[in-house]
């Protein structure tokens, strides 16, 4: 399968089962030395492998349609974790509801309170909120990332490289 439909077959899995909604939610995938992403705008139900956007190892835009605005965070974990070729960030519901208590600690916002939790997520950081696509962000997310596969954006929701 080639990196465009597995885009195609995970983004259109990921809507059907509901865990994100509207057009929220973005994937990419490492394929070579380009990342394929989700364009700007497009429900991840009607993602299309013919569709998407080409973007550098910084997140410049090669071709496609616009890239969705959190480019950004795909490069920047691709980018500090050579193991990852892929790279989910959806806006489900219970994720971002966590994401919006106070009190959380930053280092362990979710405790690995069973064991399938702690084998697939490990450890999961909280970073400061920012602005949905803001690209200030990028330091945060490369640091967070060193230490973690998962991140959890505060008031947005789940990051996640494999």
């Amino acid at each position: 399968m080639t990196a465009a439909a597995a885009i195609e077959r995970v983004a259109h899995d990921i809507h059907r089962r509901g865990l994100t909604h509207g057009r929220t939610g973005n994937l990419a995938v490492r394929d070579g030395d380009r990342v394929l992403v989700t364009p700007t705008g497009v429900s991840l139900g009607e993602v299309r492998a013919d569709a998407l956007s080409v973007v550098d190892a910084s997140g410049r835009h090669l071709a496609g349609p616009r890239p969705t605005k959190e480019a950004f965070l795909h490069v920047a974990m691709l980018r500090v974790r050579p193991e990852a070729n892929a790279v989910v960030h959806t806006h489900s519901v219970h994720s971002a509801a966590l994401s919006c208590l106070d009190g959380l600690d930053p280092e362990r916002p979710l405790p690995p309170l069973t064991a399938y939790y702690g084998m697939r997520v490990g450890s999961l950081r909280l970073l400061p909120y920012a602005a949905p696509g803001d690209p200030a962000a990028t330091a945060a997310v490369e640091d967070a990332a060193r230490a973690s596969h998962a991140l959890l954006l505060r008031n947005h929701g789940p990051v996640v490289a494999g």
